[in-house]
């Protein structure tokens, strides 16, 4: 009875009014605006340069390939898609581009495959591997101007070093300005020489951040060098392969200090047999034409060439560096497993313990 007597007044309380909430002085509203605005801010820059340097030039070149615009007269009538019609009526513009892809095909492929050969070459344990890794990296620091006189004078057709190399064997001179394809190995041999060095770097960064216990689970499952350079290298360092291709594609479609200063008139050879587009490009702005809306109709389709080759690009590169040589099955699959651990982020302790 006592214990009911003591439930009933139990009963009549009512429920605790709701809180109202505190308001938030404005130091607190400061400190959360800045958790969530920061961020921003701290990129920003990026955002406002690349939009001044190069969405805005982006968009007033598609302006201006729209107008009649000449060099001294300036902005005349809208004339659409005129310019795109005229260059692409020009024989000149389709040679160019034909130099072009010629000379991206013969740099861009050889660069890559000689950087991530030279780059798993100073992976090893080599002495005065900084000597090495530091020397591989002095063609890119030699200025372009410098590097192209000093290869137009080894590719000189008369008295030129490579046509005496040539000629000690028994062969015959090649003429190197005269000749389209010896042209074009001769700028592409200019562009491996600078660029190299500096992607295998690259690789080289990629590499060394590829766990060793890697490389020692592969040993125990009895693969060679070459197996583990394809099977654990190259799937490790997937994401820096793909973003050397692409940069070496644009950089080897927009070339144009090699072929400008390979001779003395830098206007692509007497038959334009090594003018590339970028170099079209600067002839129809600056040249005899000195036509605006048609070098700023050659930049867009150049802009446009390169996106799509730097697409297909990315898919190839993707695909053949996901797509590497699976390591033969032996007593254990030590490195299977530790392979799918690395991709998780994580190393099992118990293979570990087991290699």
């Amino acid at each position: 009875m006592a214990a009911l007597e003591l439930a009933e007044p139990m009963t009549g309380f009512a429920p605790p009014e709701p809180r109202t909430p505190r308001r938030l002085g404005l130091s607190q509203r400061l400190s959360r605006w800045d958790v969530k605005v920061s961020p921003y801010l701290y990129i920003s820059p990026f955002f406002v340069l690349f939009g001044l340097t190069g969405l805005f030039p982006l968009a007033y070149t598609a302006v201006v390939s729209v107008y009649e615009w000449n060099l001294l007269g300036g902005q005349g009538e809208f004339v659409g898609w005129q310019n795109y019609a005229d260059v692409l009526g020009q024989a000149t513009f389709w040679k160019s581009l034909g130099n072009t892809l010629s000379i991206f095909v013969l740099s861009a492929v050889p660069q890559v495959i000689i950087a991530i050969t030279l780059a798993a070459l100073l992976d090893q344990n080599i002495r005065n591997a900084t000597f090495w890794r530091m020397g591989v990296l002095v063609p890119y620091v030699v200025a372009p101007i410098a590097v192209s006189l000093i290869f137009g004078r080894l590719f000189a057709d008369q008295f030129g070093l490579i046509n005496e190399l040539l000629g000690t064997v028994g062969l015959d001179p090649v003429g190197w300005h005269q000749d389209r394809l010896a042209s074009h190995v001769a700028i592409a041999t200019m562009v491996n020489y600078r660029w190299t060095g500096y992607n295998a770097l690259i690789f080289l960064a990629a590499m060394q951040a590829v766990p060793r216990d890697l490389y020692e689970a592969a040993t125990i499952d009895g693969a060679g060098p070459l197996r583990q350079f394809f099977s654990v290298t190259v799937p490790q360092i997937r994401s820096t392969i793909i973003f050397v291709v692409i940069t070496a594609t644009l950089g080897c479609l927009q070339i144009f200090d090699e072929p400008r200063l390979f001779d003395a008139a830098g206007l692509g050879g007497a038959d334009r047999q090594w003018m590339t587009t970028v170099l079209y490009m600067y002839d129809v702005a600056w040249g005899n034409q000195r036509d605006f809306g048609r070098a700023a109709a050659v930049a867009w389709m150049l802009f446009v060439l390169v996106l799509a080759i730097g697409l297909v690009n990315f898919l190839l590169s993707q695909r053949i560096a996901s797509s590497g040589r699976r390591i033969p099955k032996v007593r254990r699959s030590v490195t299977r497993r530790m392979l799918a651990d690395a991709r998780r982020g994580t190393t099992s302790t118990t293979d570990r313990r087991d290699s």
